[in-house]
């Protein structure tokens, strides 16, 4: 559930005990952005009980002052929950891999969502790798392809039905001519801040693949020297 909350004392834990009020267990809080307007965004996974509506969540959170509930979606029950640092562990893991490993943990890192591992170059959609849910479909002549910089993607009507209502973002990966496309199906929308992190988040996966590849580059180097034989 994202909610945007007056950036003041005491307006998280007003949001909290509304929740509880309306039987939900708050799971996790992210706070996802603070605005220049005096307003929090903030993500809270909540825990419902069985024949609770979602909509008591959002009727909750309206009895607060100034608080407005942007987006309420399902959460899939057991799903990881994976952050920015688990998902560098993740990477250094398996480095050689670390583009693919982030494509997966997307949805855990942003909570919601998923993601498509492209080429960068040509307009033609081919799915390298895909989190659960996203919209393959390979042969969709992307407008939005190729990526060259941090972009939002934007989506007319005239897409295939896989990629109707869907805002997203991609990121192209400089050293590989490829590109990692983070997107949510109806929303919530894809913040600004969100998209800073998946930048950042992309860049570090370079950085391990690279830092990886690097001894065994010196290794071989060495090997093949004679003064060293």
């Amino acid at each position: 559930m994202r909610v945007v909350v007056p950036d003041r004392p005491g307006s998280l834990g007003a949001v909290a005990t509304a929740v509880g009020a309306a039987g939900g267990d708050i799971v996790g809080v992210d706070v996802v952005e603070h605005r220049g307007d005096g307003f929090v965004v903030d993500d809270f996974l909540v825990d419902l009980p069985g024949g609770r509506m979602p909509d008591s969540l959002v009727t909750a959170c309206r009895t607060v002052t100034d608080v407005t509930v942007e987006f309420i979606g399902h959460y899939s029950p057991g799903a990881s929950l994976h952050r920015d640092l688990e998902a560098v562990e993740a990477m250094t893991d398996q480095p050689e891999r670390a583009e693919e490993i982030l494509v997966d943990l997307v949805p855990g890192i942003f909570r919601s969502g998923w993601a498509l591992l492209l080429p960068s170059s040509g307009s033609t959609l081919k799915v390298q790798r895909a989190s659960g849910g996203a919209p393959e479909d390979d042969g969709y002549e992307a407008p939005w392809l190729p990526l060259t910089e941090p972009t939002r993607i934007v989506v007319g009507d005239d897409e295939p039905e896989p990629w109707q209502d869907v805002v997203a973002v991609g990121v192209p990966i400089d050293d590989t001519g490829q590109a990692i496309v983070f997107g949510r199906d109806g929303g919530p929308r894809i913040l600004d801040s969100e998209l800073a992190r998946l930048v950042h988040l992309v860049a570090l996966a370079q950085v391990i693949r690279r830092t990886a590849r690097a001894p065994e580059a010196d290794d071989a180097g060495e090997a093949s020297d004679p003064a060293t034989a």
